[in-house]
């Protein structure tokens, strides 16, 4: 038999690939670097190249999904809103964006997050864990610079904004929904939003509020 080769084109790349598609079918508890070396035709010493153990593989794979999450979002948003009609297409955009990538990978998204969270999460990867977050800043900002919705402290909408869109994903995911399709539900969550952010919220909501 011949022997497997040490070398394979971008290595690294593909074994990202490779470990994305495994947790998403066998858990991330099964994910394996000589299983994934098997799979990628190298010698099952080759990953130590670029990963020397499984949680430096988790840790690139999660760095690794939120910065194709970010350039998902970057590229369903596309450029500065000029109007209003365009910032709010901007924001639906996103919304679906971010549902339909957390719907193809939850286990993934799940480790990302988890991994960002953790006390000794690296700054790498959370550096990479805001970029999608300041990518929604910043469409809040130029929303509100256009004047389509109502001046707020930016940062918290885009937390709320991910709260709502990041929830309707894990139920959606847990099957949790009761029929309703996940797309309209987004639509809906998309205009309750943004019908609340064109309403001053330093203006009283009732007479003496």
């Amino acid at each position: 038999m011949p022997s497997q080769p040490y070398h394979h084109g971008d290595l690294r790349r593909t074994l990202l690939e490779a470990a994305a598609s495994s947790i998403e079918r066998d858990g991330v508890d099964a994910l394996s670097l000589r299983q994934l070396a098997r799979e990628a035709g190298v010698s099952h010493a080759a990953p130590s190249r670029h990963f020397r153990d499984k949680q430096a593989l988790l840790d690139a794979l999660a760095e690794d999904g939120f910065r194709r999450l970010a350039g998902v979002l970057q590229e369903a948003t596309g450029s500065d809103a000029a109007t209003a009609a365009a910032a709010r297409s901007r924001f639906d955009d996103l919304a679906r964006s971010y549902v339909t990538f957390a719907l193809a990978q939850p286990t993934l998204l799940s480790l990302m997050f988890g991994m960002k969270h953790a006390p000794d999460a690296r700054a790498e990867l959370l550096a990479a864990g805001q970029e999608s977050m300041e990518l929604t800043v910043r469409i809040v900002v130029d929303a509100q610079d256009v004047g389509a919705i109502a001046p707020a402290d930016p940062h918290r909408i885009a937390l709320a904004a991910f709260a709502a869109f990041h929830g309707i994903a894990s139920l959606a995911s847990g099957g949790l929904l009761e029929g309703v399709p996940v797309d309209e539900l987004v639509v809906t969550a998309g205009d309750i939003l943004w019908r609340g952010l064109q309403s001053d919220p330093r203006r009283p909501s009732h007479p003496g509020g």
